[in-house]
């Protein structure tokens, strides 16, 4: 158990619409990304940031986002590596930025690639990565981190400990970021947590199975591609997403409620291979890390701003700006109790820390108690 701190069927046409338009974004999973066209506030805009003196060319291979549509990919990976590192190196840094579409990949091979030395340098998300290196979900357990702000101080505190795991692998994280929040989106509407029992809700990744589970509603594994169908016909009564993607994916033709308490934030992280990182030049070393620190920043700051978006977007409000305007079936926004987040909070200590301790080990609840726990106010205790 854990203890709180003190301190703390034939298809439709537009079924089948839906379903292409399902497949091109499964890899994305719930990351909140779409199609909309950059906003210039949303754009990224460097400050002067690290630069790079004359010295021998270097040529960087790497896998940014799931699709070169994403916002995280337009708005960042691609502007800083295809225009402000080559600037700023004075053109001696070219990276040679590819997407896993493009290279036909799932996510969770990246820490294999990665140390085999098949590319230098990777964006995966724990989620995906976790089946190898199961600490990686500490920093994203379904309940733990209530805002934006504190999974970033979470992510920083455990970056550490997760590269003492990474490096036995030959592989580094030199930078993590947040995604838009993971919400729940119904086809009919609930008062709150309690109203979850009995639902069937499709989920993503082990510890929001063990949230939901806790929860008395049903976890259904369901291929992202498939969810908008299984909506439509009533699969299931509902589904966990980032709020942007729900929109981008139209979940609004779908269903009618969202309940805007955040599960969960799908962060990611920019991983490189340690005998190629170990071997750069220090200044080329040097300057890469800051500028991959520089985009995790931008990242976790345009997850915040979409994060709101998407709600905005999916309730037909005038404040939407990079998404869908639901203007035809407006979402009804749920906001949370005070009551529901203590629950979340009670589900988090007494079943989903306990659930991922069984599965990564003891000595990982450890590391959790020492360097999450200080953060969340929720300790992992043996049972």
């Amino acid at each position: 158990r854990a203890t709180a701190l003190m301190s703390g069927g034939p298809a439709s046409p537009r079924r089948m619409m839906h379903a292409a338009t399902g497949v091109a974004l499964i890899l994305a999973l719930l990351c909140g990304l779409g199609p909309a066209a950059p906003s210039a506030a949303m754009a990224a805009t460097p400050t002067p940031g690290p630069t790079l003196g004359a010295g021998p060319k270097v040529t960087v291979e790497m896998i940014g986002q799931t699709l070169p549509t994403h916002l995280q990919h337009k708005k960042v990976d691609q502007p800083y590596t295809q225009d402000i590192i080559p600037k700023r190196s004075n053109g001696r840094v070219e990276v040679k930025l590819s997407t896993w579409a493009e290279k036909n990949l799932s996510g969770n091979e990246f820490i294999r690639l990665v140390r085999r030395g098949q590319v230098d340098v990777a964006a995966g998300t724990f989620t995906y990565l976790s089946g190898d290196v199961p600490i990686l979900d500490m920093a994203d357990l379904a309940g733990l981190n209530p805002t934006i702000d504190q999974l970033r101080k979470v992510l920083a505190a455990t970056q550490p400990a997760f590269n003492q795991e990474l490096e036995r692998l030959g592989v580094r994280q030199v930078a993590a970021y947040a995604f838009p929040a993971q919400v729940f989106f119904l086809r009919q509407p609930i008062k709150g947590l309690d109203d979850m029992r009995g639902k069937r809700m499709r989920t993503f990744g082990t510890t929001l199975n063990d949230l939901v589970t806790a929860l008395g509603a049903q976890a259904v594994s369901i291929t992202f591609a498939e969810v908008y169908s299984a909506l439509e016909r009533g699969v299931v009564d509902g589904a966990i997403t980032g709020t942007a993607t729900a929109n981008t994916t139209k979940w609004f033709e779908v269903t009618s409620h969202m309940y805007t308490l955040p599960l969960a934030w799908a962060p990611a992280g920019y991983y490189v291979n340690l005998d190629w990182w170990n071997k750069l030049d220090p200044d080329v070393r040097t300057f890469l890390e800051a500028s991959l620190v520089e985009m995790a920043e931008k990242q976790s700051e345009l997850a915040a701003l979409i994060t709101q978006d998407g709600i905005d977007c999916n309730a037909g409000r005038p404040t939407c700006k990079e998404g869908v305007l639901a203007k035809d079936r407006p979402m009804t926004e749920i906001k949370p109790t005070d009551a529901d987040k203590a629950r979340l909070k009670q589900v988090l200590e007494k079943s989903v820390i306990p659930a991922w301790v069984k599965r990564a080990g003891e000595k990982n609840g450890e590391v959790y108690n020492q360097v999450v726990a200080p953060i969340s106010g929720v300790r992992y205790s043996r049972q």
